[in-house]
């Protein structure tokens, strides 16, 4: 059992005005609700228009914010939910190029980093809506595999620790998945 982490600080009037914002700039993702992520609060947030339904703790990249292809960073910027992968997987169960394996992973409750990169659970693939940003030619979020997905290193929830994703604990993105839709509109701040 992992431990219990501090609450996860609610979004600012700031990130909840560049949220309405996007919902404005890409009527094509109206499916409701939407996903906040605040790189800076290592949070996710659900939302239904301005009200916070569920926020979890996350882990977005070690190396920072950023769409460039091969950087490891997270990438900023509006994304839209593309592919909704490991409906009905049981908890932690390991994927290997998007799919579910026989096994399942060992959880590594403690704050460290155990060297290999593990998809576990669920996968919420994104893919960018920003030409420039996240959408197209060297910076391209889809190419890049950048996805919301479990983790095996969940005692580094709530910290940087990732190599571009957006990691959670393999229950929370559950719940979350069970939530969203494809086209789901996700924002990424830094």
């Amino acid at each position: 059992m992992c431990p219990a982490l501090p609450p996860v600080a609610d979004p600012t009037a700031e990130d909840l005005a560049r949220a309405a914002e996007a919902r404005q700039r890409f009527p094509q993702c109206q499916s409701r609700p939407m996903c906040l992520v605040s790189t800076r609060e290592q949070a996710l947030h659900l939302l239904e228009e301005d009200q916070v339904i569920r926020s979890w703790p996350v882990s977005t990249s070690r190396y920072g914010i950023g769409g460039q292809n091969d950087s490891m960073k997270t990438p900023t910027g509006a994304h839209r939910i593309a592919e909704r992968i490991g409906d009905d997987t049981a908890l932690h169960t390991i994927f290997k190029g998007r799919v579910a394996q026989e096994e399942t992973a060992e959880i590594e409750t403690e704050p460290r980093a155990t060297g290999h990169e593990c998809i576990t659970t669920r996968i919420l693939w994104l893919d960018g809506l920003e030409p420039g940003v996240n959408k197209d030619g060297d910076m391209d979020s889809y190419q890049r595999y950048i996805y919301i997905h479990g983790t095996h290193e969940e005692g580094l929830i709530g910290q940087a620790a990732s190599i571009g994703c957006v990691r959670m604990r393999g229950a929370d993105v559950i719940e979350l998945f069970d939530q969203v839709s494809v086209d789901t509109l996700v924002l990424i701040l830094p």
